[in-house]
């Protein structure tokens, strides 16, 4: 288990660095990367990192947390692109120490509702 989170730390500090090679380690070759909010699937590691290597958005890694055990690990965080806040789910699958498969949920802010104003904490 600490060798899976020393792997995940690593991989999104390599995210938020834009450092390409070592982000994409934690992947198999045969890896599947899912967005379901676009519908898109990409297959394998080379082409999950060539499809994040020509993304055009300076974009920045806030990892709020991790957690998981076994082979079933998700990461909270914020993704900001272009100075722009998302908030963010990864949920990672792996299979012999390598994520085999990954999706990834996007959420952007939103305004409070003013009907609920008076239950929240801000």
């Amino acid at each position: 288990m600490d060798d899976v989170r020393a792997a995940l730390e690593r991989h999104w500090t390599a995210s938020d660095a834009n450092d390409f090679d070592i982000e994409h380690d934690i992947y198999h070759e045969d890896a599947m990367l899912y967005y379901p909010q676009s519908g898109e699937r990409i297959r394998g590691r080379h082409n999950i990192q060539m499809s994040r290597l020509v993304q055009p958005n300076e974009k920045r890694f806030t990892v709020r947390r991790i957690i998981g055990s076994g082979e079933l690990w998700i990461t909270e965080f914020i993704l900001t692109y272009d100075g722009i806040p998302s908030y963010a789910v990864s949920i990672m699958e792996f299979r012999e120490g390598r994520v085999a498969n990954e999706t990834q949920y996007f959420a952007d802010r939103f305004e409070p509702a003013v009907s609920r104003a008076h239950l929240v904490e801000r």
